[in-house]
């Protein structure tokens, strides 16, 4: 369309001027882009076709789905279009349009999204709106736009001449024949196809076996090919690897889903049938409806009373038909994009049993107390679809696990009679109870992919709280030095040279203006370097905090909760007893303590080529000894997404 036509409707339906970027390649269906930029090839459909009867080209038929859905938002958003239609388009001439222009022209940057993310939150960890949880989302809508169009010439260049063409051009185009359940393209038969990192099938028991104790994993990276063949690499489609186990149901807890994506890899994996419940925080319009074209699937929107909260957790119950289970906890949201080129981490517990039946009621404990902490979480939600998982984990043996679970729920919290619960104090607590004594002098160090608002100086919540429940070990209370706080959060160079250029910071929501408020932090920053993951180039999306010296590390938790209050809970000072621990979101994480996994007061950090070490050396994500920011460096913002 014309820019003449675009400067006309204007004056009577409000349609943006500014055009999309990735024009009939943009997969995107959050109504907030629609309002931000023009859509020129959408708006002549709904211009030229009869109201509710939309005609869309046959080249855009491998899309048809999402066509279908982005028409009626932008129908809901400009009625004007189908009502009052624009002049008829002047006859084609050598006139670039005005999406011809953007595709020629020098790549523009990023489109501006429709709101700035919450200043605590992520893709991960943005508000529950899905308006702005989608939309730092959609900012790598290309690359998943561009490989279906690669796969669609592909095929067109592979596919025989028809034998007959049709005889009337009026004719609608056949259907594509779908060979499994995606709510966005077509299944093809082959899953080298849809998933860009495919690993051998049949194999995962072996690596997970291998992992031990320690059984931490990292998503490999597409464009790092060397992780895709590194022993404590995993793709999505692994989990549900056969070697692991006959699913027969399981359970998803995330924040984003892309349900096309995620039954895409039930269906590969043979599961496309099987019982499945999903607990989700962003809403989108797959995940609402996807019961009535799945009714073997239920997903269910947790809501949470605060705005400033999401369902942030990210973790998998997997049940199999022989009435064993597992639990899998990860940093990673289950969509495309962070499974691409993101630094993500899982924990992978060992296949768990079920009890006899006449076990008695408190066997199968492990020694962390895992399954009653685990049982705990899931009942906050108070959903009756979880009251059969949670009989089947009362009856599963959890002995074999040696991690804590450390999870944070909403609300005001308490001190229990078994201390506390969550958030940072449940955190200290464990710590506090089982950690062998640590020199002072040894810092925290933590790892995010966004910041929260931290306040004005050190002392305004990371030194009173978080370092006062995270600094705590098992010694005896007495006179102690507050130990160093260093930060890991990627710079922009970080950020600039990694796979994906400026583009893999979407997942890094921090802001400048957050930023400003608390200048103090920029002392205590690290840059992201992971040569010893093969991952530097890979925007860590992972979340860590841990405590090591010269000797080793003396523990280390894996979580999806980011440096935040909002994740870890802030006291209330102002209450008249036991100031209450304000939470406002839902994480869970792993700790894991040497004691309970090698029977040590440290695990080892280096692999002796002597072969004297009697345990393996930890998994770090990064290298050590970490690198501060040079007085030039600075963080990067999300801001620099944002045009």
């Amino acid at each position: 369309m014309a820019d003449t036509d675009i400067n006309k409707r204007r004056t009577f339906d409000k349609v943006p001027t500014k055009i999309c970027q990735y024009g009939t390649d943009c997969y995107r269906k959050n109504p907030n882009h629609f309002k931000e930029l023009s859509h020129p090839h959408l708006e002549s459909i709904l211009t030229e076709s009869p109201k509710g009867k939309y005609r869309i080209p046959d080249a855009l038929s491998m899309s048809r789905e999402v066509v279908a859905e982005q028409l009626k938002i932008i129908a809901q958003l400009y009625p004007e279009l189908e009502s009052n239609p624009p002049a008829k388009q002047p006859k084609k001439d050598d006139t670039p349009t005005a999406v011809e222009k953007v595709k020629t022209a020098t790549p523009p940057k990023p489109a501006k999204m429709a709101s700035s993310p919450p200043k605590t939150k992520s893709p991960a960890t943005s508000s529950g709106a899905p308006s702005k949880g989608n939309a730092v989302a959609d900012l790598f809508a290309e690359r998943r736009a561009r490989m279906a169009k690669q796969q669609q010439e592909q095929k067109k260049a592979e596919a025989p001449p028809p034998a007959q063409q049709p005889s009337s051009s009026s004719q609608p185009p056949k259907p594509t024949p779908q060979t499994g359940v995606s709510l966005k393209k077509v299944i093809p038969r082959n899953i080298h196809d849809y998933y860009p990192v495919v690993a051998p099938k049949g194999k995962m028991a072996a690596k997970l076996a291998a992992a031990a104790p320690y059984n931490m994993f990292f998503t490999t990276i597409t464009d790092a090919p060397v992780t895709h063949r590194e022993p404590l690499s995993v793709t999505f489609q692994e989990l549900l690897d056969p070697s692991l186990g006959e699913l027969e149901c399981s359970v998803q807890m995330n924040f984003m889903v892309d349900i096309g994506w995620l039954l895409g890899h039930y269906f590969f994996a043979g599961y496309e049938d099987r019982p499945l419940l999903i607990l989700y925080g962003d809403e989108s319009p797959e995940l609402k409806t996807v019961s009535t074209k799945k009714p073997n699937v239920t997903a269910l929107k947790v809501h949470i009373a605060t705005p400033f909260g999401v369902h942030h957790t990210k973790m998998g119950l997997y049940g199999y038909t022989d009435g064993s289970m597992r639990v899998v906890i990860s940093t990673a949201n289950l969509y495309e994009d962070d499974f691409h080129n993101r630094t993500q981490g899982l924990w992978i517990s060992p296949r768990l049993p079920a009890l006899a039946e006449d076990a008695d009621t408190g066997a199968g404990e492990s020694r962390t107390g895992f399954r009653e902490s685990l049982i705990t979480y899931l009942n906050s939600y108070k959903f009756v679809q979880l009251a059969t998982w949670v009989s089947r984990i009362q009856r599963t043996d959890f002995g074999e696990v040696n991690v804590f679970f450390v999870a944070s729920i909403p609300g005001g919290h308490l001190n229990t009679a078994k201390g506390p619960l969550w958030g940072h104090p449940r955190l200290g607590y464990l710590l506090g109870k089982h950690s062998a004594p640590i020199d002072d002098a040894c810092p925290l160090v933590a790892q995010s992919s966004s910041i929260g608002s931290l306040g004005p100086n050190p002392q305004s919540w990371v030194l009173s709280e978080i370092m006062a429940s995270f600094r705590r070990d098992s010694a005896p209370v007495g006179l102690r030095r507050v130990p160093a706080f260093r930060m890991i959060f990627p710079s922009f160079s970080n950020v600039r040279n990694s796979h994906d250029n400026l583009l893999g910071g979407g997942c890094l929501p921090y802001m400048r203006a957050t930023h400003e408020k608390q200048p103090w932090l920029k002392d205590h920053l690290h840059q992201w370097k992971s040569d010893c993951r093969n991952r530097t180039k890979a925007v860590p999306h992972i979340k860590t905090y841990c405590r090591w010296s010269h000797r080793g590390l003396y523990w280390f938790l894996l979580t999806s909760a980011n440096l935040s209050k909002a994740a870890w809970g802030v006291y209330n000072k102002s209450a008249k007893f036991e100031a209450p621990l304000r939470i406002n979101s839902y994480e869970v994480g792993v700790l894991f303590l040497p004691k309970f996994v090698i029977d040590e007061n440290f695990f080892p950090m280096e692999s002796k080529s002597s072969g004297d070490n009697k345990h393996p050396a930890f998994p770090m994500p990064y290298d050590v000894p970490i690198i501060p920011y040079a007085p030039e460096d600075s963080p990067f913002f999300m801001d620099y997404l944002r045009g």
